[in-house]
């Protein structure tokens, strides 16, 4: 298979990749119109992306199969223009887990002891202990998660160390799951944000997380409470958030905010950034060697299973409920020319087929075709089916 990586990628993924078998092309600058052309150029089955957006010119230029997210979220890729396409989009969830659970803690401390000002002081020539020796401390406050997937779990046992009790809510966080991870659960992100000292985000970005922070969560929170926020900009009302910082005194640290350059470098004009006690990193909360390199295994282990049985794990946009209505379920001989004959039939009736499968038995003399049908074929259909060929043992159908 050919694979066009677009982005930076860990030279153990290319020599994975290689190792498959793979024609690799390996084009880490390529963006926009020139990507569209590399698509188009390479003849590539398989993309591989990091941060680079995928868009639908892109995914029409070519034949591509399959879009490799090589990180958690995939917000930078067309998703519905695949899935009109018939493209799979897979992403490595989990991997960075650790990176981001603790690049959040690092923007926490630095929050509270207030590191980067010391540091930009000292460079300058500035020494102002009295200033800084001003901190609360992060013992016995409580960080509140809005998230408790993967990085929002690595968060609680960082948070324990610490001695920081922990408030939690998620959509699929039950009380049963809270008592297992250690957390007090909350119904509401509204009830973290008044119970907590510090907020971090850790959740998806999605229609219904959209602006999930938004004027009434960072009304809620305490005045001069800590907010920190490595998951996706868009999960938070900026506008609001700088209303906060200026008017409340939030303290932020973002490593995700909407001014964001889409490139590797840039410039930033985020107003929330010139406010006392916010500060910023460059979206890197993923960017360890360690989290790069599972990042790259679990690529490189999603392309083998792609290019071995056709079906890649980890796919974000296979419909979560097939508009199929019945089944039909046939029983046959293993020989040439039965299920084209089944098709026919189906095709002649109107009818859509929205999911098959043909299991082969032992010897492979019989097999079992379950084909996902949109509406129920009628016994003429049926009949037809079994006129057209002698090597049909039975058919069933089942309403689903």
């Amino acid at each position: 298979m050919k694979v066009l990586v677009a982005d930076r990628f860990e030279e153990s993924g290319r020599k994975g990749l290689a190792a498959l078998g793979c024609e690799v092309f390996y084009e880490p600058d390529s963006k926009d119109d020139a990507l569209t052309e590399a698509i188009r150029r390479t003849a590539a089955e398989i993309l591989v992306v990091r941060s680079t957006r995928v868009t639908k010119p892109m995914l029409e230029a070519g034949h591509l199969s399959l879009v490799v997210r090589a990180g958690a979220g995939y917000n930078t890729i067309d998703v519905e223009a695949a899935s009109e396409r018939g493209i799979y989009v897979a992403n490595c969830p989990g991997k960075n887990s650790i990176a981001v659970a603790e690049l959040a803690f690092g923007l926490m401390l630095a929050l509270d002891r207030r590191i980067a000002e010391n540091a930009s002081d000292l460079k300058k020539g500035v020494w102002n202990k009295k200033e800084y020796s001003k901190a609360r401390g992060l013992f016995g406050r409580t960080l509140g998660l809005l998230g408790v997937g993967g990085i929002g779990r690595e968060m609680i046992p960082r948070a324990r160390a610490f001695g920081m009790p922990v408030v939690a809510w998620s959509r699929s966080l039950t009380p049963e799951r809270a008592r297992e991870l250690g957390v007090e659960r909350k119904a509401t992100p509204l009830e973290v944000a008044s119970a907590a000292d510090v907020v971090s985000v850790h959740v998806a970005a999605k229609p219904e997380t959209k602006n999930l922070v938004d004027e009434k969560f960072l009304a809620a929170m305490r005045p001069g409470a800590f907010f920190i926020n490595t998951s996706r900009a868009e999960v938070v009302d900026q506008a609001a958030l700088e209303r906060a910082a200026k008017e409340r005194g939030l303290r932020v640290a973002l490593d995700v905010f909407a001014g964001e350059p889409a490139g590797g470098t840039g410039e930033v004009s985020d107003a929330v950034f010139q406010f006392p006690g916010a500060i910023g990193t460059h979206h890197i909360g993923a960017s360890t060697d360690q989290a790069q390199e599972a990042i790259a295994a679990e690529t490189v282990r999603i392309i083998g299973e792609f290019q071995e049985t056709g079906r890649p794990p980890n796919v974000v946009n296979l419909a979560r409920k097939s508009p199929a209505t019945h089944l039909l379920v046939v029983r046959h001989f293993d020989r040439v020319g039965v299920l084209a004959a089944v098709f026919d039939r189906i095709k002649e009736a109107g009818i859509n087929v929205q999911e098959t499968e043909n299991i082969v038995f032992d010897g492979a003399k019989a097999a079992v075709a379950r084909i996902h049908l949109d509406r129920e074929p009628s016994a003429k259909t049926l009949a037809a089916m079994r006129e057209s060929t002698p090597d049909i043992i039975e058919l069933e159908v089942l309403a689903l």
